[in-house]
């Protein structure tokens, strides 16, 4: 396993920027509010030959009446659990304070190693304003500027030293889903509940989540990075620049991943931001996979599973062929049913279907039911194949291919799927003379 590194102290000290400029991405969001990092953010930095994870944690507060800190400091503390060393972050404009000192105390109770970096010093008065951490009971401090870098390179040659030898097996690339929804739906409450760990702060409060981060998920068989993001609403709705950020990063992890899990709140309904939500993950020909999450609170004698199933897949249209999982993540209700599912949907985006197999399959279904004429010209399809894209793409040869229109579209699609299963993938086809 890679060696873990920690990044933790109290809020608004710069964690984040210093986990950006060590993964050398700006991944973490970063502002001037404190409070923005609540869950555990992971990443991977090297340094003299030597890689490492970091995780970025939110600032630890004792005896807030927040509802938001007391999940942030159980956060920090899983954090510094599963850490093998850690940076100890403080601020020198601010200097010791006694939130320091809480978590000074915190870390020598863990027994790991921990460096003390005093950040903000960019300037040489600054340095001598940083002898007052000694107080803290430290041997050495590391004065550093999370912002231009500078005293980082002494901090991270300590560090290295203390880091585990093992070295890092080298590692495939693995799938990626995206857990995407609208604020509030249940997406952090379903990987916590498959993971079988607090992984990401849930509460009642929309917004919650901020980053979109990457969990590894190992478990009955399965190997996938799934990926918690922050609700996604309307434009209209986004007041603040965390929030854009926050939807930027969602609609981001979106683009980048294989697999679109996308969980709506079965008692509010199948809405319009979520439709949008379901729409931007086809139009990048992304798998999907719906959960109707809370699935145990809707009144089944006014919705059965058909008469649900039907209203989601009537807003749907044209592309129906979608798998819906009706799960609750708070009774883990059929939760691995939706992972099972989603792997599934991953395989058949990843299906390649032989030429000759292809064609042997649709010409036979062409000639008995070939496109319509057009303008006394009849469209002739000779041949068929499957590009090497990472989605699946198809390509159709034929001698007027600006007479097909979008119905005969339609019915090529619909002859692809029942005959090769691409429930939940979006298809491209192409039609071009030959």
């Amino acid at each position: 396993m890679m060696s873990i590194v920690a990044i933790v102290g109290r809020p608004n000290v710069g964690k984040s920027t210093f986990f950006n400029r060590l993964i050398q991405r700006r991944e973490a969001i970063v502002d001037s509010v404190s409070g923005v990092t609540r869950d555990r953010h992971y990443g991977k930095s090297d340094w003299n030959g030597k890689e490492f994870s970091v995780i970025d944690t939110g600032g630890y507060v004792v005896g807030s009446d927040d509802i938001f800190e007391a999940e942030i400091d159980k956060q920090v503390e899983l954090a510094i659990d599963e850490a093998d060393a850690i940076i100890f972050m403080v601020d020198v404009e601010t200097g010791v304070t006694g939130m320091d000192e809480e978590v000074a105390q915190l870390l020598r109770k863990s027994k790991k190693p921990f460096f003390l970096a005093v950040n903000k010093v960019d300037s040489a008065n600054r340095q001598n304003d940083a002898v007052e951490f000694y107080s803290l009971g430290v041997e050495k401090y590391y004065t550093i500027s999370s912002i231009n870098g500078s005293g980082s390179g002494e901090l991270l040659d300590d560090l290295v030293k203390v880091l585990p030898e093992e070295q890092p097996k080298e590692e495939e690339e693995l799938p990626r889903f995206a857990v995407v929804g609208r604020p509030n739906a249940g997406k952090s409450s379903f990987i916590n509940a498959l993971i079988g760990e607090d992984r990401f702060v849930v509460t009642d409060i929309a917004g919650t989540t901020r980053d979109s981060i990457d969990t590894r998920y190992n478990r009955f068989g399965f190997e996938f990075n799934l990926v918690d993001t922050a609700g996604i609403r309307r434009k209209s709705k986004v007041k603040e620049d965390l929030e854009f950020y926050s939807v930027m990063r969602s609609v981001r992890a979106i683009e980048h991943c294989d697999v679109v899990i996308l969980v709506f709140d079965a008692t509010r309904g199948f809405d319009g931001q979520v439709q949008n939500i379901f729409w931007l993950a086809q139009r990048n020909n992304k798998g999907i996979v719906i959960l109707a999450n809370k699935w145990d609170l809707v009144e089944k004698e006014t919705h059965t599973v058909k008469e649900y199933e039907a209203m989601i897949k009537k807003q749907c249209e044209p592309f129906t062929d979608i798998p819906i999982v009706f799960m609750s993540a708070l009774t883990k209700q059929r939760i691995y049913k939706a992972i099972e599912t989603a792997v599934d949907v991953h395989k058949r985006r990843s299906n390649k279907i032989k030429t000759s197999l292809l064609n042997d399959t649709m010409l036979p279904i062409i000639q008995a039911t070939p496109p319509p004429a057009y303008k006394g010209k009849y469209v002739k399809i000779k041949f068929c194949t499957q590009l090497p894209t990472p989605h699946p793409c198809f390509a159709f040869f034929c001698n007027l291919p600006q007479y097909l229109k979008d119905p005969y579209k339609r019915f090529i699609e619909n002859q692809l799927r029942e005959h090769f299963d691409y429930t939940g993938v979006p298809l491209t086809i192409y039609f071009r003379k030959k």
